[in-house]
């Protein structure tokens, strides 16, 4: 039981890694981007291609993953998502949507619908055991990667200066404007920070969570639930989030195979029903 916690522990920093994302810009931006697997898959895919045409290590293909989805969402964000910002939720979820199935059909025609696999180095093979549970050496490796990324997160936006003006322009873009503020450009970089994480977690989840053309569709409804049951107020509610998450679906798979995902959809409307806000939002008085 302490081998399969451990491994849902792991599960859920991926997931946190992927989903963060997708609250900043629902949370901070008050964007609904339902696109943001396909900045994951873009970050897997680059790390796929740089490790088997390349011969790249696995360590240096993190950067480049974290920095093509980085880019990639500078550019979109300029050229197709800026206009959406004005429009109502209904738009905005239904031109993400749009973008999802054209990333699919075009990642299946460009690199074929087979699942990839990539080669960990040899020292992130393999188990080891302490007092009897098993763990993981890869797994070890992406909890201390994605537990520094969840402080370091918490920390930039709660307590620099970055993260006060960003809260600022999405109170009220008018008057950040008018004091100075760049807003375009703090939602630009804000973004593709998102895109950036997204990218990384793609990359961290080939391992755990496989890879092909469909990722963007099978995992959306997870960064969903992740973000609606976490909150989009603070980065500590969607990270509690994931972690439940991911300890309920592994530990679902290990001891109840045969019920599917309905472990994790009655968990998520069982949170929702004792916090509609999310796990760390305040009420509505």
């Amino acid at each position: 039981m302490l081998t399969i916690l451990f491994d849902g522990i792991a599960y859920g920093m991926v997931l946190f890694v992927l989903a963060c994302g997708l609250s900043v810009t629902m949370g901070l931006m008050n964007f609904v981007n339902l696109a943001h697997g396909a900045f994951a898959m873009l970050g897997g895919y680059v790390t796929v291609l740089l490790m088997q045409r390349l011969g790249l290590p696995f360590l240096a293909s993190l950067p480049a993953a974290f920095l093509a989805a980085a880019l990639a969402g500078i550019v979109l964000e300029r050229l197709v998502y800026r206009p959406m910002y004005a429009k109502s939720h209904l738009d905005q979820v239904m031109f993400s949507i749009g973008l999802v199935f054209m990333a699919v059909a075009g990642t299946d025609w460009l690199l074929g619908s087979s699942q990839q696999i990539i080669q960990l180095p040899p020292w992130l093979q393999g188990r080891f055991y302490v007092l009897g549970i098993g763990i993981g050496y890869y797994r070890l490796f992406v909890i201390g990667i994605c537990g520094l990324l969840a402080v370091a997160l918490q920390w930039g936006f709660a307590k620099t200066r970055f993260g006060s003006r960003l809260r600022a322009a999405v109170d009220d873009a008018r008057v950040a404007r008018g004091l100075g503020i760049p807003v375009n450009r703090l939602f630009a970089l804000t973004f593709a920070l998102g895109s950036g994480l997204a990218g990384l977690g793609g990359a961290l989840g080939i391992e755990l969570m496989g890879l092909d053309p469909t990722f963007p569709l099978k995992f959306m409804i997870y960064f969903l639930i992740v973000v609606t049951v976490g909150g989009t107020s603070t980065i500590t509610g969607p990270f509690l989030a994931a972690m439940l998450l991911g300890v309920a679906d592994v530990m679902g798979k290990y001891l109840v195979p045969q019920a599917g995902a309905f472990i994790i959809y009655a968990l998520m409307v069982i949170l929702l029903l004792l916090r509609p806000e999310g796990l760390f939002a305040r009420a509505r008085t």
